[in-house]
């Protein structure tokens, strides 16, 4: 059974731009899968940990291969147990609005959390960091208010630090097959919003139709 994990990085909820583009991608795919497990991952509605002394000594103890303290161990487990849902996930859907340029500040919280050694990536000395998630697919909607393509007669594009950090930290854990979803210029007037919206949406649902095909 194929395990589908949505991480949903906008606190918006039904007004997200981006909830509702991967909304309609995993409508339709469990449309044609619908055995399919869907696991949601709110990260408005988690406490996340800080990475505070115990965390931070527990990941150098890691490094240097010397054991843990019980306290730096139950910090390890925790991090541990927010990456378990990435690790059971065969399809990883992402909704992530642009904000100031980047991400949520929820979401990055949660990468920095789990990106550990022994938790989503390993080391070698001679080969470097390798991301322990291969095999899975990425499908991220990206919600921005302006129009940050390569077509933009505006200098938005330069600006974008959403897009390119999420696709290479996703190559960093080892996840290649990544797959965008881009609804842009939500913040133009109602017309352009839901006219952006119901495209996208449409790119989302076509895209389901074609991993199913190619799957």
């Amino acid at each position: 059974m194929t395990t589908l994990l949505h991480i949903e990085c906008s606190p918006r909820k039904q007004r997200s731009a981006s909830l509702q583009v991967a909304g309609n991608f995993i409508d339709r795919y469990v449309q044609h899968h619908p055995q399919t497990h869907v696991e949601t991952l709110d990260l408005w509605s988690l406490q996340l940990p800080e990475f505070g002394e115990d965390a931070m000594s527990a990941k150098y103890a890691g490094l240097a291969g010397i054991p843990r303290t019980p306290a730096q161990q139950s910090v390890w487990e925790d991090l541990e147990a927010l990456a378990a849902h990435l690790h059971r996930a065969d399809i990883l859907v992402m909704s992530v609005p642009l904000w100031n340029y980047g991400i949520p500040y929820k979401l990055k919280h949660y990468i920095d959390l789990v990106s550990q050694k022994d938790i989503l990536f390993s080391f070698d000395p001679e080969r470097g960091p390798q991301g322990m998630l291969q095999g899975k697919t990425a499908v991220l909607a990206y919600a921005r208010g302006l129009d940050f393509s390569a077509q933009s007669t505006t200098p938005a594009e330069r600006f974008d630090f959403q897009k390119p950090y999420m696709e290479a930290w996703l190559e960093f854990i080892g996840i290649t097959d990544v797959h965008a979803l881009i609804v842009e210029k939500t913040i133009l007037g109602e017309d352009i919003d839901r006219n952006a919206r119901s495209l996208a949406s449409q790119q989302a649902r076509d895209l389901a139709d074609r991993l199913v095909r190619a799957g």
